[in-house]
């Protein structure tokens, strides 16, 4: 019994760590930029961290909060002048606008724009139809066991 779970931990692992080299050799952009006529045509040069920046702030928005530039830093897990690039780049795109902090003057506030919203629902799609090309073949039991596993699993190893 000891030995299947350590080799169910292990596949579990080597899993994980397949999916960060996807993610960072940037694979599934890959198969999106293979898609770029259904990309935002004016957002498909956008680095996918500004992408990450306007669900950072679509993520906070839902829990009724708002961020700064040095607080989507923090939450984005990069320094505050990438940060600021970031925002720049995205509110010269018109997705992101910035609002003044009614509690403190000195703050400015990060909000998506109607066509940040747009673009973040459009990528979303793109993203969901490769996802469902990937597992096509699969049975509606299979889905539905990864998507509950994999989102217990998230939840497990990152509580917050």
């Amino acid at each position: 019994m000891a030995d299947a779970r350590a080799a169910d931990i292990a596949a579990i692992e080597a899993a994980v760590v397949s999916l960060r080299r996807i993610h960072r050799r940037r694979a599934l952009a890959a198969r999106l930029a293979a898609r770029r006529g259904e990309w935002p045509v004016r957002h498909g040069q956008l680095p996918d961290a500004v992408v990450e920046l306007l669900a950072a702030i679509e993520s906070a928005a839902a829990r009724g909060e708002t961020l700064t530039v040095s607080e989507a830093a923090a939450v984005l897990g990069v320094d505050q002048p990438r940060s600021s690039r970031l925002t720049a780049q995205a509110l010269a795109a018109g997705l992101l606008r910035r609002e003044a902090d009614q509690h403190d003057g000195r703050r400015s506030l990060l909000a998506l724009t109607p066509e940040g919203h747009d673009v973040l629902l459009r990528i979303r799609d793109v993203r969901r139809r490769v996802v469902a090309e990937a597992i096509a073949d699969w049975s509606e039991s299979d889905r539905a066991t990864l998507a509950r596993l994999l989102t217990r699993f998230l939840g497990d190893v990152n509580p917050g």
